[in-house]
């Protein structure tokens, strides 16, 4: 029967250790061995899983080790085509697979040779009728007669030896003979087998045996020798394969090439669930997390059809079993079940885990999913009773594990296909994908059987022949004969051969079914079921239980006898702690100084975020997409929608209150009041929609406002409102829905959705509405160690707390309460029907009432509490003794169901109020619904300490509990955001739901006390290591855990002593001595007692000494002295007692209180206490003080516990990788586990890919194929750790929201006044009204021209003197300090106004098709075209190219066959229309092609005009990509480094040359050449607004009148100067530039003849012989004023328009850079540099010749013209150009030209003369006319050293001036570069 193929024999890691598993469980007759699983899969490997996400390959050269250790065959791979050999027999009867003959017949001829010692043996199997199994046994492994004394581990001789060996268990290293066993002998491994055998893996052998691989556990972790016999596993054994395992027997080693289908591996299984701790006995409590909250009771339809006969439910099963079983449907079919339905639950949880494993996922469909088989439904079972076997017996299991081992098994059994896919090697016959045969049907229940037999009966399992019924039958006829006591898992499988597996799972542990139970209730239904129970009154039973317990009578009877014995003399104590702070105040004597509410202060962190909002907000703005438009809005309005809680939504409304941003977006006026306030948050409760509707009806009205809308506390209610599952319940339900999902809010423009919430996952799914892209995290505070945001706060959020339960630490902060765990148990199996929580809370309340009594003096009933109850009570009512203000800490007792906390509450404040305890603390019913009420003595305190004088003030939120001593009953579902105050001090959260276990869920109860602390505060960990240390018994009850009561055999309750160097306990308070009620509660569960007197007598820890007595007695004594002076004082001798009140030691006073507060931060203060009556400092005694210096300590569930501290290798909760959300489900098993290196971003995305929305919520329809349409545009989350100020982040972000939005409506302009005011000549004469429109022609003619600059921008500028003004050198200082000469220019910031030009950060609606976003037209859809004239004066021909739009080329006219460009279309001067501008603009502009303002569309008030922007070749690209649908006017590349006078001079040339053109053209259709439009506008890229002066001359005289200036469009002012009578008359027409500062006189004269800046009409047809120098950068709109002025044209300057300009801080003049023409790095060269001598060896440097000359004449042209220096009635001659010289040199310009109108220069001397490039008008005879200075200098300018020469002499300079070889210059260029020459010379 060998079925064995030829070659070298396969490992796997899972035959060894199940090898070794089976000989634990078969040699240890009491203790539990070490089950297989946690061996396989739970060990924590150096070597993680070669897949550990998803597909991707992590660790390549660890997975080539793997290969080379596992894969050791040579044999050839079998090909697929291949029918593997039916499964379980050979492919011959008789003959093994090698050929031999196997039948009896030949063997019995053969001679057979047995060793001594050794006997053959025959088996035979049921399963195999007609085979017989022979082998060669020794004789010390068979048992003896009476069946006993075999030695296990044995080693046989098959006795067909030869080549057909088979192993079982054996390494193929292994050379000795092998043995096969019938189904008799099952061979069971041990550690300390005999010698003689080769063991798979060595163990120490110094374990007793009893201990080997046992699940001792140490505090949830393994004790140090566990850890040395796993890593001794770890390190020597190497795995083997687990075979075909027929039932005839166990497994046999099968060699490679066998079937395809096989799920085992062909490399070491290194199956790592997320934990860091080899064993999870501990570690992995938890319960089924509700995928599905649809209870199934009974025969409910299901995805398994009921088949054959029904099953009938006993009757009295739950009476029976005290639990009712969960049975979890597996595998195939489900039998009908009746009878008594009730006490059973069915649920198809299980069923859907092993559907899901079943199915590939996508993430694997690229390895080819017809290749890659999914895992066997054999392989999910026999792996679900592994995983069953190793849970502890107080854990329960966990859907997430199943699916986790399931995935990685699969994984590990594929990897070698999954890698090769990887590699993608084309392959005609891929290798077979698994060499060993698959497990059968027939053989599963023999391996889980096997499995199961090490778990101590905790796992049972029952064969069925034909279906499952006979097995549940089989099961409930077990439960009912009290036979599966001990089990907590019965798996009952049909396995026949010929059909599928059927299978189902039970749950009937009593622990385990209760939680599962519960966990399958909805919330609603939760509430439901314990409001049932508390009306029909069944908890009665457990109160009558709870008054039995104490031995003093009934607890009513002790609490009236002491209340009765207390009435009228209240404790001393207690009165002086709560009348003190009044009498101290008045007094005047010390008074705490510690109350210090901290509020509203924006935190670096909180900036940051906001700052970000606001980023990720322009970034939707400037996308392409047209989802908002910023520059549209001009304020800010919002609507914070919160959960209906009343404490949140008073919360919100009091930050709001204190933010300001409701006044600084201008929504309110100063006189804000509350009822205003409230406008502006929303309750999400049935009242909403009127406030919401208003809010939609605002953002309808205001399209020009853009509303936020904040939907805080994001993940509280995702309900669809389509398909909600309550369909009866109350209206709010799916609220959220309805309202943020609307489709008003969807399609509204001006409506932004920000969500906010500490837990986003539920918001992360693959439907969700939220693009990755807006998603906003809160910034982590250090990045590689650098602090990034100085904070003084140190937050302290879940990660913090369970930093703090790891070892290194002081005391944790988290920790659960055993004896109140063990008690909950204990009633629990005495109360089967009554739900968890309402026995966890009578339990808790009991608790603090208990030791509310014992605190108060009745001592006895310390015994009926826990030490941590007790620890929080005592604390509690100490604290406000311990500040002389009396101040206290907050308890936050968390009971979630509301009816349970009323219950709660009465309780409490009735056991409060016997003891007259009332005004000591507070007890405050929270509940979501309503406000707060406290009792009237406490708002009185609170007052006082706030300093409030309202009346009629209560507190609305709990952060206005600062400092109030009380307990905080929280009650509600869930937290909806209400935050606490930081006197918080202990957070108990014992009873949360904990079997919902969800990551939400979870983390927001956590959240709670989730603190800010004070970074300067360093936690007093030294200190507590420190008592630690001197006196170890001062914590022993926080760190006793050598004693620990046993119950039942749980090995849940042994403790072993806690490793030296952890500083700490998980179970914060392990009292070995539990309580009293406890013990009674076991006892009457017919076990055995917990602990006796004597057992406690024995532990040395738990008796207080007599010394300790005499210590109480002492504090006593000292505390009544110390209460006599109005100081406390804190004895040094602090008993033990403090921590620990044990049952023998009575305290029967109730004056004594002790001090030492049993939390790790405050014992050493109270220890290191002075012994004498000095007194303390109080604020160091101040509880509340104290209590804000250090997080919360936090009380948990064993089970909630045990999974958030429970970590994986890479450190992340095992919380974090539950399901994230009750209305979420995961989208496949196969997902890959999440690590703790995961980013935010990183986990959003995990989830986005890995989660889908259930029906039940919202985004569960928001679908679709095309993906990214799902995305909501206008849609934010903010995302952040609870309690962190988000609040704060996000009203911040609206404020620097509305002044972004102001700012982008905003502009600055300069805002200047007029220079050289003073220099103009006064004259009484006008020329003009100042009410009239137009100027008169023959009037304009008489005005003189006013050379003097008066545009504030020409400051720096030579001043332009002519012989009527009289110069002195102190006007011209006035103008400008000299310290102010390099100041920046003066701006003012303006709102822009409708009629504002635009740059490209602008786009609103009106305004797509202008800028070419109409989808008539293509972007980009544009032509090129070439456009040449002649120009003499260049001496060629210029080529220019215009990039004209398809939508604009109706501008231009076009030869009809080869469609050339011909001219530009000109009107008429008779045109009269108000639709179009007739000028075409021309817009000269550099470096700006994102700032420049171009978009002219609202400045021209939509009508038609012609815009053309000039731009340099090589930006020709850039500026037509920003600006589409604009025509282009490309200069010739020679232009690329010239500067604005080139642009000038080109546009004037070509309009000129267009208008002959145009002429000529037009001349053909009968028009006259004086008729065409002659004008252009030439405009600067800054130009932003246009504004008209409108005049009242109303005034009874003429010279009387009034004016405003108002904004108005440019169209109006074009076609207003268009229209001027006479206009082409006028050679330049101009405007004012607007200041602030204009005074009436500048007003008075409406029309001025000066000189035009920055927006010009110009007459090309006038000025043809005028032109614009080509050479200019700078001032050369002045040179052509002068120029211009002098050929005798009409300059005109409207002063009733104003136009400002923006100030753009790049591009521009400023682009040009001057830097050095030799070195690569850009070093700065000061003006002095521009230029040297001639043949010099001086630096060239990269810049035009005339850039150099004009910047040096500007800063240093004294050295040229010492003697005009600051000589204002000399100035210096300038011949036909002006150069701007500095502000300390006066020019005057005069023109060479004949017929050129010029001042009068007689009698004017001259202090120099300035010759630049003068041309042939300039003769000698022109010069001699003007006189100079003696000593006047010259200054000759040329473009070579030879035409300078020619100059000097042609112009006989020589007789005037002297001149010396060393007064010759260049500019600072390369020759080939051209430089400018100059030559100086003296007047003689």
């Amino acid at each position: 029967m060998g079925n064995s193929y030829a070659g070298q024999l396969k490992t796997t890691r899972f035959e060894e250790v199940l090898h070794n598993s089976i000989e634990a469980s078969l040699r240890s007759n009491s203790l539990v061995p070490r089950p297989i699983f946690s061996q396989l899969y739970l060990e924590a490997e150096q070597q993680l899983s070669s897949l550990e996400a998803g597909s991707r390959v992590d660790n390549e050269e660890e997975e080539e080790e793997e290969e080379e250790e596992s894969s050791e065959s040579s044999s050839p791979p079998l090909s697929y085509q291949m029918k593997p050999p039916p499964e379980g027999c050979c492919t011959t009867d008789g003959f093994c697979q090698a050929g031999k003959d196997l039948r009896l017949v030949s063997i019995s001829n053969d001679q057979i040779e047995v060793p001594s010692g050794f006997l053959l043996v025959g088996a035979k199997s049921p399963n195999l009728p007609d085979h017989l199994l022979v082998c060669a046994v020794d004789k010390r492994f068979l048992p003896d007669d009476n069946g006993r004394n075999a030695l296990l581990e044995f080693r046989g001789r098959q006795a067909s030896s030869g080549p057909c060996s088979s192993t079982l268990f054996q390494p193929p290293e292994s050379s000795g003979p092998t043995l096969t066993t019938t189904s008799e002998l099952v061979p069971a491994p041990n550690p300390n087998a005999p010698a003689g055998t080769q063991q798979t893996g060595i163990i120490s052998d110094h374990l007793p045996s009893t201990a080997a691989l046992g699940s001792t556990v140490y505090n949830g972790k393994d004790s140090p020798k566990q850890q040395l016999v796993k890593n001794n596993l770890t390190a020597l054994t190497r795995p083997s394969v687990l075979g075909t395992l027929t039932n005839s027997g166990p497994p046999k080693k099968r060699h490679k090439g066998w079937s395809p289908e096989s799920p085992s591996s062909t490399e070491t299984w290194n199956l790592q669930p997320n934990l860091q701790t080899p064993n999870r006995n501990k570690n992995d409590v938890a319960g089924l997390s509700c995928l599905t909250h649809s209870t199934l009771v009974g025969p409910v339809s299901s995805p398994m059809v009921g088949s054959g006969e029904p099953v009938s439910v006993p009757d009295n099963l739950l009476k029976i079993c005290k639990a009712k079983p969960v049975i979890f449907k597996g595998h195939g079919n489900f039998p009908y079940l009746c009878g008594n339905l009730n006490d059973i639950i069915i649920s198809p949880l299980l069923y859907t885990c092993y559907r899901n494993s079943q199915s590939i996922s996508r993430a694997y469909e690229q390895y080819g999913a017809s290749t890659i088989q999914p895992i066997s439904e054999e392989m999910q079972l026999l792996l679900t009773v592994y995983y069953l076997v190793q849970l502890a017996p107080d854990q329960v299991p966990l859907i997430e594990d199943l699916e986790q081992i399931f995935m990685r098994s699969w994984r590990e059994s594929h990897l070698s296909e999954i890698r090769q896919y990887q590699q993608a090697i084309p392959q005609a016959f891929p290798p077979v994908p698994s060499q060993i045969a698959p497990m059968t049907s027939a053989q599963l229940p023999w391996l889980a059987g096997l499995a199961a037999s090490s778990c101590n009966d905790s796992v049972h399992i029952i064969e069925c022949s034909y279906s499952l019924a006979e097995g549940l039958s089989e099961m409930f006829k077990l439960l009912i004969e009290g036979k599966l006591v001990k089990t907590n898992y019965v798996v009952i499988i049909c396995a026949c051969r010929n059909r599928a597996l059927d299978s189902c799972i039970a749950v009937t542990g009593k622990y385990q079914a209760r939680v599962l139970s519960e966990s399958m209730l909805t919330p609603a239904e939760y509430q439901k079921e314990v409001n049932y129970q508390l009306v029909t009154g069944k908890v009665e039973t457990l109160g009558s239980f709870f008054s039995t317990l104490c031995p003093d009578g009934d607890i009513e009877v002790l609490l009236d006898k002491f209340y009765q014995e207390n009435q009228g003399q209240r404790s001393s104590s207690l009165s002086t702690s709560v009348n003190k702070p009044t009498a101290l105040d008045i007094t005047g004597a010390a008074v705490c100084t510690s109350y210090n509410v901290e509020r509203h202060q924006i935190r670096p962190f909180q900036l940051a975020v906001a700052q970000k909002l606001l980023s990720h907000v322009c970034s939707i703005a400037d996308s392409s997409t047209q989802n908002l438009d910023l520059g549209s809005f001009e304020k800010v309005d919002f609507l914070i929608c919160v959960p209906p809680s009343e404490v949140t939504y008073q919360q919100t409304l009091f930050h709001l209150w204190h933010s300001g941003v409701l006044l600084e977006l201008g929504l309110e006026k100063e006189q804000l009041t509350k009822q205003r306030m409230e406008q502006y948050v929303v309750k999400l409760d049935a009242e909403a929609q009127t406030k919401f509707k208003v809010f939609l009806q605002n953002s309808m009205q205001n399209p020009h406002t853009l509303f936020v809308l904040i939907h805080d506390h994001a993940h509280w209610d995702l309900v669809s409102a389509v398909h909600s599952l309550y369909p009866q319940a109350e209206p709010s339900v799916g609220l959220v829905d309805r309202l943020l999902n609307c489709r008003e809010v969807k399609e509204a423009p001006n409506i932004l959705t920000l969500h906010v919430t500490s837990f986003p996952y539920a918001l992360q799914t693959q439907h969700t509405h939220i693009s990755p892209y807006n998603e906003i995290h809160w910034p982590s505070s250090y990045s590689n160690g650098i602090d990034l945001y100085h904070e003084n706060k140190k937050y302290f959020g879940l990660s913090e707390f369970i930093e703090s339960t790891l070892s290194g630490h002081s005391l944790p902060l988290l920790r659960y309460d055993s004896s109140f765990e063990a008690m909950v148990m204990a009633l629990g199996k005495r109360f089967p029907r009554l739900h968890s929580a309402v026995i966890r809370t009578f339990v808790l309340v009991q608790h603090y009432s208990a030791a509310m009594m014992a605190v108060s003096g009745l001592s006895q009933m310390k015994n009926y509490t826990s030490v941590e109850t007790l620890e929080i009570t005592q604390n509690l009512i100490n604290s406000s003794r311990q500040c002389p203000s009396g101040h206290g800490f907050m308890v936050v007792l968390r009971i979630p169901c509301i009816p349970l906390a009323a219950v709660a509450y009465e309780r409490l404040y009735h056991v409060r109020e016997r003891l007259s305890l009332t005004d000591n603390f507070e007890i405050i019913l929270g509940n979501p619904n309503s406000g707060i009420t406290i009792g009237k003595h406490f708002v009185e305190q609170l007052k006082i300490w706030q300093k409030i004088e309202d009346v009629e003030w209560r507190p609305q939120t709990y952060l206005e509990l600062e400092g109030l001593p009380c307990i905080l009953i929280f009650s509600g579902m869930d937290p909806q955001g209400e935050a606490l105050p930081r006197s918080l001090r202990y957070c108990d959260l014992r009873l949360i739901n904990s079997s919902c276990l969800v990551r939400t869920a979870l983390e927001q109860e956590l959240g709670l006390a989730a603190y800010f602390v004070s970074s300067e505060i360093h936690m007093e960990k030294v200190v507590v290591n420190d008592v630690l240390e001197s006196d170890p018994e001062k914590l022993s009850s926080t760190d006793n855990e050598d004693e620990e009561i046993v119950t039942e055999g749980s090995t849940s309750e042994k403790r072993s002593p806690v490793k030296r160097e952890r500083s700490h306990s998980h179970d914060s308070a392990s009292s070995s001595l539990s309580s009293k009620a406890s013990s009674a509660a076991f006892c009457m569960e017919s076990s055995p007692p917990l602990a006796t007197p004597g057992d406690i007598a024995k532990s040395p820890h738990l008796v207080l000494s007599s010394s300790t007595e005499e210590n109480t007695q002492n504090c006593e004594r000292q505390r009544q002295k110390v209460e006599k002076g109005a100081q406390t004082v804190i004895s040094k001798h602090l008993p033990v007692a403090a921590e620990q009140l044990d049952s023998k030691q009575n305290i029967k006073s109730a004056q004594i209180s002790i001090n030492s507060s049993s939390s790790p931060f405050s014992s050493s203060s109270s220890s290191s206490a002075p012994t004498h009556n000095s007194f303390i400092m109080q604020t160091s005694q101040c509880s509340m003080t104290k209590a804000s210096k250090q997080p919360p300590i936090v009380f948990l569930p064993k089970l909630v516990y045990d999974i958030i501290t429970s970590t994986d290798s890479s450190g992340l909760p095992k919380s974090s990788s539950l399901l994230p959300y009750h209305s979420v489900m995961w989208a496949s098993s196969f997902r890959p586990v999440m690590s703790k290196m995961m980013t935010c971003t990183e986990q959003s995305l995990y989830y986005r890919q890995w989660t889908v929305p259930k029906p039940i919520h919202m985004d569960y329809n928001n679908r679709n194929e095309g993906r990214m349409d799902t995305f909501h545009p206008r849609r934010l989350l903010l995302s952040g750790p609870p309690q962190i100020g988000k609040t704060g982040a996000y009203l911040q972000f609206l404020s620097i929201l509305s002044r972004m939005l102001i700012r982008l409506t905003e502009v600055d302009v300069y805002d200047e006044e007029e220079i050289n005011i003073k220099l103009q000549e006064e004259s009484d004469q006008c020329y003009h009204q100042p009410g009239d429109m137009w100027p008169d022609l023959e009037t304009f003619k008489k005005i003189p021209f006013d050379y003097t600059i008066h545009d504030p921008k020409y400051e720096d500028a030579s001043l332009i003197c002519t012989r009527l003004q009289n110069m002195n050198s102190d006007d011209r200082s006035m103008g400008r300090k000299q310290e102010d000469m390099y100041m920046r220019r003066q701006t003012t910031r303006m709102r822009l106004s409708k009629y504002a030009a635009y740059n490209t950060y602008h786009h609103c609606e009106q305004c797509h098709q202008y800028m070419g976003f109409n989808p008539r037209y293509q972007l980009y859809e544009s032509t090129l075209h070439a456009f040449a004239f002649s120009y003499s004066m260049l001496g060629e021909e210029i080529q220019l190219h215009f990039i004209i739009p398809k939508s604009k080329e109706h501008h231009f006219v076009f030869s009809q066959p080869g469609r050339q460009l011909e001219s530009m279309r000109l009107p008429l001067v008779t045109d009269k229309s108000q639709d179009y501008i007739k000028s075409p603009t021309f817009t000269p502009t550099t470096g700006r092609h994102e700032h420049g303002l171009f978009n002219l569309y609202h400045a021209m008030d939509g009508a038609s005009h012609l815009h053309v922007l000039v731009v340099k070749e090589y930006e020709m690209a850039v500026y037509k990509k920003y600006w589409p649908n604009h025509i282009m006017l490309v200069l010739p590349s020679i232009f690329n480094s010239a500067g604005v006078g080139a642009a000038h001079f080109l546009i004037k040339e070509l309009s000129y040359h267009n208008l002959e053109l145009e002429r000529n053209r037009q001349e053909e259709l009968g028009i006259k050449p004086q008729d065409i439009w002659p004008f252009i506008v030439i405009s600067d890229d800054s130009c932003v607004m246009w504004n008209a002066v409108e005049i009242d001359c109303s005034g009874d005289r003429k010279s009387e009148y009034t004016w405003t200036e108002r904004n108005v469009s440019l169209k109006q002012i074009l076609q207003h100067i268009e229209a001027t009578p006479n206009v082409t008359h006028y050679a330049l027409i101009g405007m004012r530039k607007w200041s602030s500062k204009t005074n009436s006189g500048e007003i008075r004269e409406p029309f001025s003849c000066c000189h035009v800046h920055d927006f010009v009409m110009l007459n090309v047809d006038l000025t043809q012989n005028v032109q614009y120098n080509q050479n200019r950068f700078m001032c050369d709109d002045v040179d052509f004023n002068l120029r211009a002025h002098s050929a005798g044209l009409l300059i005109c300057r409207f002063n009733r328009f104003s136009i400002m300009k923006k100030q753009i801080a790049v591009g521009g003049h400023r682009s040009f850079h001057i830097k050095s023409k030799v070195s690569e790095t850009p070093v700065s060269t000061a003006p002095a540099q521009y230029i040297c001598a001639p043949d010099s060896k001086h630096t060239f440097l990269a810049a035009p010749a005339q850039l150099l000359l004009e910047k040096y004449l500007q800063y240093y042209s004294h050295r040229f013209f010492p003697l005009s220096l600051k000589n204002y009635s000399h100035p210096v001659l300038s011949v036909d150009c002006y150069l701007n010289l500095g502000p300390q040199i006066a020019v005057c310009y005069v023109s060479s030209r004949p017929h050129s109108l010029n001042i009068s220069c007689s009698g004017l001397m001259f202090s120099g003369l300035l010759l630049y490039l003068c041309d042939s008008f300039v003769v000698a005879s022109f010069l001699k006319k003007f006189h100079f200075l003696k000593g006047a200098t010259l200054c000759v300018i040329c473009q070579d050293r030879n035409s300078l020469r020619q100059t000097v002499v042609r112009l006989e300079l020589e007789d005037e001036w002297q001149f010396r070889l060393r007064d010759e210059f260049q500019t600072a260029n390369a020759k080939e570069d051209r430089p400018l020459f100059f030559l100086t010379g003296r007047h003689i």
